[in-house]
């Protein structure tokens, strides 16, 4: 059975209906991060939303915030392995056309590389975004048509998150610039996932005819672009580090370079390949 994943506000709200409506076997998840005086009056408003449309609601309390780091990175790997560990089946988000907006401006912000332009997908494992063809106007729309109420988190327009200020001060000012500025950003994200397709193919050509694990030779003899992708490739899902290309291929045999995100590039045998950093030795004075 799949599981939606209900926050209580419009978008998973509007999701959970639809997905009732369609017929599909579902169960609803709500997590409880006890993080704002209001947590307890959403996850009476879920209950209360499930019963009436007689889905099936398991409620995760979140353990103890982090005292310090990304509260929001936090909180989405709460409730992603909250969800993961109750089905096999696909785990339905809320994620809308303005999310994705939002999403593509702030990774534009925040880090190099054309990853940042390619937003999130309809599908990504078992993770699905059904809503990623609507907007959170259209959202509401849906919810006030069938009188469905939905809550409000005011931690969402929090100056002191990045996510609310690109949602209520960057995209106001794209918006007075040019009134379709969110329609051109989608669909200049339709344009880029149909090229991401054409050089995905390219990539896995070049890297195919570098061998496994990649020659370090065979990968500094392609065009530049083409480096980029290709170490980027090798590096899997991890950090961003194209724009770090040619500091990685200018490593010396045996040389290696932490580049973030736990990965370290390392050049054995004339081949590039990324492993694990390892943990570091802690030298203490008697």
């Amino acid at each position: 059975m799949n599981v939606v994943m209900l926050s209580g506000g419009r978008d998973s709200v509007c999701l959970l209906h639809k997905t009732v409506a369609s017929g599909a076997p579902v169960t609803a998840l709500h997590v409880n991060y006890g993080l704002r005086p209001e947590a307890g009056e959403d996850e009476a408003f879920c209950r209360a939303l499930c019963a009436e449309l007689g889905v099936p609601l398991h409620v995760h309390h979140a353990g103890p915030a982090p005292a310090s780091g990304n509260l929001q990175a936090w909180a989405r790997d709460v409730r992603y392995e909250a969800a993961l560990a109750r089905t096999d089946g696909d785990v339905a988000t809320g994620h809308t056309a303005t999310d994705q907006v939002e999403t593509v401006l702030y990774r534009l912000a925040a880090s190099p590389g054309r990853r940042a332009l390619l937003g999130m997908r309809e599908r990504d494992g078992q993770l699905v975004r059904p809503l990623l063809g609507v907007t959170r106007a259209e959202t509401a729309a849906h919810c006030r048509a069938r009188g469905l109420d939905w809550v409000e988190d005011a931690s969402n327009a929090d100056p002191a998150f990045a996510r609310g200020r690109v949602r209520h001060s960057l995209l106001p000012a794209l918006r007075s610039i040019h009134p379709a500025a969110e329609a051109n950003v989608l669909r200049t994200l339709a344009l880029l996932r149909d090229e991401a397709d054409v050089l995905d193919e390219v990539v896995g050509a070049a890297l195919a005819a570098a061998g496994d694990p990649p020659s370090a030779d065979a990968l500094r003899a392609l065009p530049p672009a083409l480096q980029r992708l290709a170490v980027q490739r090798l590096a899997g899902d991890g950090p961003a580090i194209g724009h770090r290309t040619a500091e990685i291929l200018a490593l010396p045999e045996g040389g290696a370079l932490d580049v973030g995100g736990g990965l370290r590039a390392r050049i054995e045998g004339g081949r590039l390949e990324f492993v694990s950093t390892p943990p570091r030795v802690r030298v203490t004075s008697a």
